[in-house]
């Protein structure tokens, strides 16, 4: 796990750490460390372009630059800023800067003879900043953009231009917004990097914490990879839990045979079938460990079931019995849905322990179980998952471009793993089956609700690294993911 800090987080430690420094050290310390990490990555680049905002992050990229060219390289920079109106640490970095010989460029940077030579730092919006790229700060990043296209490296200063550092979210959707190969986080890591559109932004993410103790207090925290746990010799099926899936109305029956091959594959003692759409299934010959039953014959109080993959509106007659009886309860898709538009499941719902329930919205669903849009929810994932947890009483798995999990009284979770493979129909249904099976271990064993909530991550993370690792010679498939589930 690694701490996450929002900005205000960010501001208060940085404000505590430059009071026991010299002025202007954080700067330093910040320009040097993006100069390392330039030279780490293009020993031998013949030309570094620098483009260089207004603010403290045009600061960092200043005293970069002298960095830089204190060990030998050529530097070009362009400063949006002035020595008058620049805050006093990025002024007195611009004192050091011409006081080495160095001087603004009004010109931009052309090809390099071969763009392996060349790297384009990003200095020019930091965590601060409210708006998009404008003007001629605009201009850069689409020439930075070109130069990246023919081969050049893009370093970012903290955040990628553009970038809302606490959300995610683009700061303005109609202006350019600088897509780097590698950010370098100073001071702390900030949430933003790494959902919405962070993972597709910042690319490989470093942290330099800048010599200062972290912040007592994260905002969030970002998920470490998760290990299996070796299991009891001296266990049985009744130690993991009985998953049921319940689901699969007309024509969409293998939405639910997704999550409960996942269920199974994922480590759950045993797995029901309860299929919504007539059926004369009592044996699936490609998973004959699936049990199927027929609803009346369920022992709720007994089972933890996921309830909604395929499900149509054939599932909204059972919800009701589901959330007053259901030991453990997975709430996806159509069960989502259906929640949504009736006050009397949203009040069974908050009445459940929220130990017990996990929603899997996606972003749509979510805006639906709030009220809301999808572009609300999108603007602050984080935000909308923890009032969804709220208002539900309700561990939530906010699927999307870094994931979120959200729980009352819990510091929430970014996911880091899963790509543009999952964006497909019946990944969602596996995801399900995943946390079906974690959900129905945790209350099999009685852990803690800190631990469950440990163990939902870890389903999460798994789903999505089987996408990061998938080998490029397989052929990739809901079915295959749902038999890879660990």
């Amino acid at each position: 796990m690694h701490a996450l800090c929002d900005v205000a987080t960010t501001r208060a430690l940085e404000v505590a750490a430059a009071a026991t420094l010299p002025p202007g050290s954080l700067m330093q310390r910040a320009g040097l460390s993006l100069a390392r990490l330039v030279l780490a990555q293009r020993p031998h680049a013949k030309c570094i372009w620098l483009a260089c905002g207004p603010g403290n992050n045009g600061g960092d990229g200043l005293q970069a630059a002298l960095e830089l060219h204190q060990r030998g390289k050529e530097v070009l920079v362009t400063w949006a800023g002035n020595a008058q109106s620049a805050p006093s640490d990025s002024a007195q970095a611009y004192v050091r800067f011409t006081a080495a010989g160095l001087r603004i460029s009004h010109e931009l940077p052309h090809q390099a003879p071969s763009m392996d030579d060349m790297v384009c730092v990003d200095a020019m919006l930091g965590i601060g900043a409210s708006r998009g790229l404008q003007g001629q700060m605009a201009q850069w990043a689409l020439h930075m953009q070109a130069l990246q296209q023919r081969g050049a490296l893009v370093v970012a200063a903290d955040v990628p231009s553009g970038l809302h550092a606490d959300t995610g979210r683009l700061l303005d959707p109609a202006t350019p917004a600088v897509c780097a190969d590698l950010t370098l986080s100073l001071l702390t890591l900030k949430p933003g990097l790494f959902t919405g559109h962070g993972r597709d932004l910042c690319g490989q993410v470093w942290l330099d914490d800048l010599g200062v103790p972290p912040a007592h207090q994260a905002s969030a925290v970002l998920q470490g990879a998760a290990q299996p746990t070796a299991r009891p010799h001296a266990s049985h099926k009744g130690s993991y839990g009985d998953v049921a899936v319940v689901g699969g109305a007309p024509g969409m029956r293998g939405a639910a045979l997704l999550a409960a091959s996942a269920a199974m594959h994922a480590g759950a003692g045993r797995v029901f079938v309860n299929l919504l759409a007539p059926s004369n299934h009592e044996v699936n010959m490609a998973m004959p460990e699936l049990m199927f039953r027929r609803w009346e014959d369920l022992p709720l109080a007994q089972l933890c079931v996921v309830a909604g993959c395929g499900a149509g509106e054939s599932l909204t007659p059972h919800l009701a019995d589901l959330l007053r009886q259901a030991k453990g309860l997975v709430l996806d898709a159509d069960a989502l849905n259906s929640i949504a538009a009736q006050p009397e499941l949203i009040r069974l719902t908050g009445q459940r322990d929220a130990q017990t329930t996990v929603m899997t919205p996606h972003p749509l669903e979510a805006a639906r179980l709030l009220g809301s849009n999808t572009q609300a929810v999108q603007n602050d994932r984080l935000r909308a998952a923890r009032d969804l947890a709220e208002r539900y009483n309700c561990m939530v798995v906010l699927k999307g471009s870094g994931t979120v999990l959200a729980a009352p009284g819990h510091t929430t979770t970014i996911n880091p793993t899963g790509n543009a493979l999952l964006a497909r129909g019946g990944t969602g249904d596996v995801l399900a089956g995943m946390v079906g099976a974690a959900l129905a271990g945790c209350l099999a064993s009685g852990t803690s609700a800190a631990a469950t909530l440990l163990a939902i991550g870890a389903a999460v993370y798994w789903h999505g690294e089987l996408a990061d690792t998938w080998p490029t010679t397989e052929t990739w498939s809901p079915s295959r993911l749902a038999a890879a589930a660990r």
